[in-house]
């Protein structure tokens, strides 16, 4: 097919097929997305589009109708990929980023204008990164029906794109700061002409004069209102628009009241003039949300990052192992199977599995652990990660959606986007705070038009403005956002959002112990000698003999021995079920399970060989003909840092559990080595369940840690629960919290930020409350002026979010 694209004119490159039947006749197209455009052109039947236009579009860009040019890109299937996940046959989920919000009532509306349309399942809006989490079902409903609902109210919704998203935060600041200057130039011109008016004594000014200030003064006032303040009348416009009430309505109302009275009074020449209070709170208010708004950017920072993780280009091998010959390519075009080279201090772009070389990785991004790990042949490297010292060859497996680094930033998104119940509450309570200081304000005005009728527009004014229930909507959202940061830098990621308010209450701990107190890896703990062999020497020689064998307990082995000259051993041989035999300077020597070797030689077990067989752990022995010469204990490690874990929570006055699948023994002496008295062993998955419900019945907030796999119900029943970091697929982690790194050093680290986070919580709502019902009286009073009230309100604003700020600087 060759000529021009049908709908965007366009030359059709040589090869390419496609064609879209318009008005019963296929027509040619050049690419798949003119195509895809095309088809939703037809099918929204608005096919006389090309009937009724006169000319091909100068550009790709004009090649769509303008009513529906937005609508139907958002939804086209390939253009969600990046954004729009299934959840099932029809269920989708998408995340956004939302333009306009300004308070906690923002989010309010647009959470319940969103779900009130019919499709829509679930709507979670997070004020401090202004990310919206919406499921909806696909055969109901569109994803630009959703669009334009968000539009209808006054405000903007578009995929989450972390370059766009910066690119906006760098609009919001530059468009903030115009207004905070045009607002700080404007006060100081109006007090220029307002002091004058104030230390002029009677009969200093003259009449002519004064009406003179008042008209610059007025003159001056104007941009300040119309431009700095349009934020605050624009939004509360649109709440009274929609019958409700948000944080900017008292806000406008007194802005507005106080300016249009001061043109009055200018325009008659007689009474007070407000413009130098109009402007003094204007840009006390704007610079307090300037200054929170920077503040909030700068908590969200952690999650920004992570998505900025991935490299935008990759070093392809498309000739490995044959040719070395390397192509750049776009990191998202890799697909599984590709060969990539990573040179020292560039950016893994996608998980694989190092082929060539070996070097260290900076994980700490991703885990939180600040030193680099080796890795070499046959490791995992996770995407996102930052390569050493050497060059690796990496074999890709997962990109895109189904890397590491993607399932660690949707569960963040998860978590920031859910609602925490003190958040729903707070923002419940500051909506109807609204609400009811709009009806107080009214009452003041009307007591102090019959006392002092001069004073009462300014007192209305200070009522409305200074007891704006900003800092309450704050308190909990910001801290929490900053708590989830922190966090995340310490390994621990936060997949809930009531996880870190859970866990801070917590005063049950339970853990499993394969894989979550022990390392859930094979090691040699012990090695007993029987014979005239060293234990060293025992060691290097059953490393030998299990050099070829990849069974966990051969590895352990080799891994004692790592480092070791090994020595030369003959024919080795694997008897299943058994063991290896092998020969070593003429002897045949066996080693594997110690019945197996006895039967070579016929000797009893020595005192000291068999005290190691009855602890639990695997026991394997090494012999000959000649007899026994050495018993191994291998099992499961103990986490170097769980001893410490385990003492700070009890320190914390928290009871802790050991509650296992394994064998008695073994779990007894794992809970002895860690300080735990309360140990449960050979319990199943549903005892596992059975007890947690048990101690949440006597009325414990239980925390679980465990691996995640054979935990899954455990750890959905508990209050609060905490996934080891390999110990599942982060994409289907049950947990309220995944440990990354898999360190309970960075648990106890995590604990402690979040009894922090949910300690600067309480210091929050505790300021908002005492703030609001201190402040009140005193203006309802005429203690508090306009401009008092404007420094007031956002200096509280402000409080609660450097407040909140202080926990990125917790010393865990």
């Amino acid at each position: 097919m060759s000529g021009n694209c049908y709908h965007c004119g366009q030359d059709i490159p040589d090869g390419t097929e496609l064609s879209v039947a318009i008005a019963g006749e296929a027509r040619p197209m050049c690419c798949l997305g003119c195509q895809a455009v095309a088809h939703s052109i037809v099918d929204s039947g608005l096919a006389d589009y090309y009937r009724n236009r006169d000319a091909l579009p100068g550009s790709p860009r004009e090649a769509m109708p303008e009513e529906i040019g937005s609508l139907l890109l958002y939804d086209h299937a390939e253009f969600q990929k990046s954004f729009v996940r299934s959840l099932g046959e029809h269920e989708r989920e998408a995340s956004l980023i939302l333009e306009g919000i300004t308070c906690a009532a923002c989010i309010w509306l647009n959470e319940q204008h969103l779900a009130r349309l019919p499709g829509v399942t679930g709507v979670d809006i997070n004020y401090a990164t202004r990310r919206a989490r919406v499921r909806w079902d696909d055969s109901r409903l569109k994803l630009s029906d959703i669009l334009a609902a968000v539009a209808a109210i006054g405000y903007r919704a578009h995929p989450y794109d972390a370059a766009r998203n910066e690119a906006l935060a760098k609009r919001e600041r530059r468009s903030a700061l115009w207004r905070v200057f045009v607002a700080g130039f404007g006060m100081m011109q109006v007090m220029m002409y307002a002091v004058p008016v104030y230390v002029a004594a009677e009969g200093d000014m003259t009449a002519d004069v004064e009406q003179l200030l008042r008209w610059a003064s007025c003159v001056l006032t104007v941009p300040v209102v119309f431009y700095s303040a349009a934020p605050f009348f624009r939004n509360a416009w649109r709440d009274l628009r929609l019958l409700r009430v948000g944080m900017d309505v008292p806000v406008a109302l007194g802005i507005g009241a106080a300016f249009a009275a001061s043109v009055w009074a200018t325009l008659i020449a007689a009474g007070e003039v407000y413009f130098d209070s109009v402007t003094m709170f204007v840009f006390f208010l704007l610079g307090g949300r300037y200054m929170e708004m920077m503040a909030r950017q700068k908590a969200v920072s952690v999650t920004e990052a992570l998505t900025k993780l991935l490299p935008g280009l990759a070093t392809r091998l498309p000739g490995y192992p044959a040719s070395r010959e390397p192509a750049q390519t776009v990191a998202a075009d890799l697909a599984a199977g590709d060969v990539v080279l990573i040179r020292p201090g560039e950016s893994i772009p996608a998980d694989g599995t190092v082929l060539e070389g070996a070097s260290s990785v900076d994980e700490s991004l991703l885990t939180g652990e600040s030193l680099p790990v080796a890795r070499q042949p046959g490791d995992r490297l996770t995407g996102g990660a930052v390569n050493g010292e050497s060059p690796l060859v990496m074999r890709v497996e997962q990109v895109g959606e189904d890397t590491r680094l993607s399932a660690i930033v949707r569960l963040m998104e998860r978590a920031a986007t859910e609602k925490p119940r003190i958040v729903e509450l707070a923002d419940k309570i500051a909506t109807r705070f609204v609400a009811a200081l709009l009806l107080v304000a009214a009452a003041v005005a009307a007591v102090w038009w019959t006392i002092d009728p001069d004073k009462a527009l300014w007192i209305t004014v200070s009522v409305l403005v200074v007891t704006c229930p900003c800092a309450l909507s704050l308190a909990t959202p910001v801290a929490l956002t900053v708590a989830s940061g922190a966090l995340a830098r310490v390994g621990l990621l936060v997949t809930r959002g009531h996880g870190i308010e859970t866990l801070a209450r917590a005063d049950h701990f339970v853990f499993d112990k394969t894989g979550t107190l022990t390392s859930g890896r094979m090691r040699l703990l012990e090695t007993r000698p029987l014979g005239a062999l060293s234990a060293a020497e025992c060691v290097a020689l059953a490393a030998a003999l299990e050099r070829s064998s990849e069974h966990p307990l051969a590895r352990a082995l080799g891994a004692a021995a790592a480092g070791e000259c090994l020595p030369e051993t003959g024919e080795v041989r694997s008897v299943a079920g058994c063991g290896v035999l092998g020969e070593w300077q003429g002897r045949e020597l066996r080693i594997g399970r110690p019945e197996w070797v006895a039967a070579v030689h016929g000797e009893p077990m020595p005192v000291e060989g068999a005290a190691l067989l009855g602890q639990g752990d695997t026991a394997i022995a090494l012999g000959d003909a000649g007899g026994w010469l050495a018993v191994f204990r291998v099992g499961d490690e103990v986490r170097p840092e769980a001893a410490d874990l385990v003492a700070d929570l009890k320190s914390a006055g928290c009871a802790v559990s050991l509650l296992t699948g394994d064998a008695v023994a073994v779990a007894r002496r794992v809970a002895a080595q860690l300080g735990i008295d309360d140990v449960r062993a050979d319990v199943s998955p549903q005892g596992k369940h059975e007890f947690v419900r048990h101690l949440q019945a006597q009325g414990r907030t239980v925390a679980m840690v465990g691996d995640g796999v054979n935990d899954a119900p455990v750890l959905a029943q508990a209050h609060v629960s905490v996934a080891m970091g390999g110990g599942a697929a982060l994409a289907r982690a049950q947990a309220d919290f995944v440990l990354l790194s898999e360190n309970l050093d960075h648990l106890r680290k995590g604990l402690r930020i979040a009894r922090r986070g949910l300690h600067v919580v309480r210091q929050n709502l505790v300021w908002s409350f005492v703030y609001n019902f201190v402040a009140l009286p005193l203006a309802m009073l005429g203690f508090v002026t306009p401009w008092m009230a404007g420094i007031g309100m956002s200096g509280s604003s402000l409080l609660v979010v450097l407040n909140s700020l202080r926990l990125q600087r917790v010393e865990a």
